[in-house]
């Protein structure tokens, strides 16, 4: 069995990681390149970089940012926010990303992702979604979930999956941030959907139960978390000894 990862999340605006509450009331959480260097020591799996203004801005990722922070990590590193073409995925891949995220233009366009992950190859394409449950179904969200697509989550991932999506980062927008656990409901229709590995996101506080849980319920393969880590209330070091003690095979 494959080990879980742990994925520590760099939302970022302005150059500085942010970090908010159901998307709104962002706080300053640190200097990127520093936190990206931190985690790659502590052990986390793999980082998740998001420029989270980028699209409502209409600009592409910070390509300086992007080297900065690359130059400092040794693990996987997933870049987002603002990539629209082939041309933004060959300028960040050039940068130093292994792999790139791509949300709101994915829905808008579905044959960028048939065309990057033929290009690319479909391990280096991760469709994030952001989706919120309304009257009782899940609705994916664009333009960092500020607009609501009308799409079915069930129907969506089945899509990506079928265009050639290597991974899925699933964000519930009403756990994000709240510290109270993962959407396990939200988690498990994904992952009971598709058969490529799901990153569950949102929720996570600084108890191991939140990640056990959306690991042995929800089958996650694995589970991205940011203010735990940006403000020391579980460093991942001591999360991955405390998921050991449970029977969770992770790296340590």
């Amino acid at each position: 069995m494959l080990a879980k990862r742990i994925i520590p999340c760099l939302d970022v605006k302005n150059g500085q990681t942010v970090k908010g509450v159901n998307f709104e009331n962002l706080r300053y959480a640190g200097d990127p390149v520093e936190l990206a260097k931190k985690y790659s020591e502590d052990g986390a799996d793999e980082l998740v970089f998001l420029d989270i203004t980028a699209t409502n801005e209409k600009r592409k990722t910070t390509v300086e940012m992007v080297k900065k922070v690359a130059r400092q990590v040794f693990i996987p590193f997933t870049v987002g926010g603002g990539i629209n073409s082939l041309e933004d995925i060959k300028m960040l891949l050039a940068a130093g990303a292994d792999k790139i995220a791509i949300n709101s233009a994915a829905v808008k366009n579905p044959d960028l992702i048939d065309i990057s992950s033929g290009y690319f190859g479909s391990q280096c394409i991760v469709i994030a979604i952001d989706a919120k449950r309304i009257n009782n179904d899940f609705y994916v969200h664009i333009n960092a979930g500020k607009i609501n697509s009308g799409i079915k989550l069930s129907k969506w991932v089945k899509e990506v999956q079928e265009r050639g999506a290597g991974e899925i980062l699933l964000t519930s927008m009403d756990a994000d941030g709240t510290q109270n656990g993962f959407d396990i409901e939200m988690t498990e229709l994904v992952t009971s959907t598709v058969n490529i590995p799901v990153i569950a996101s949102g929720g996570a506080g600084p108890n191991s139960n939140h990640f056990a849980d959306v690991f042995k319920q929800a089958k996650a393969d694995a589970a991205l978390a940011a203010s735990i880590f940006h403000f020391n209330t579980l460093p991942v070091k001591q999360l991955k000894e405390e998921l050991s003690l449970q029977n969770i095979e992770v790296r340590i």
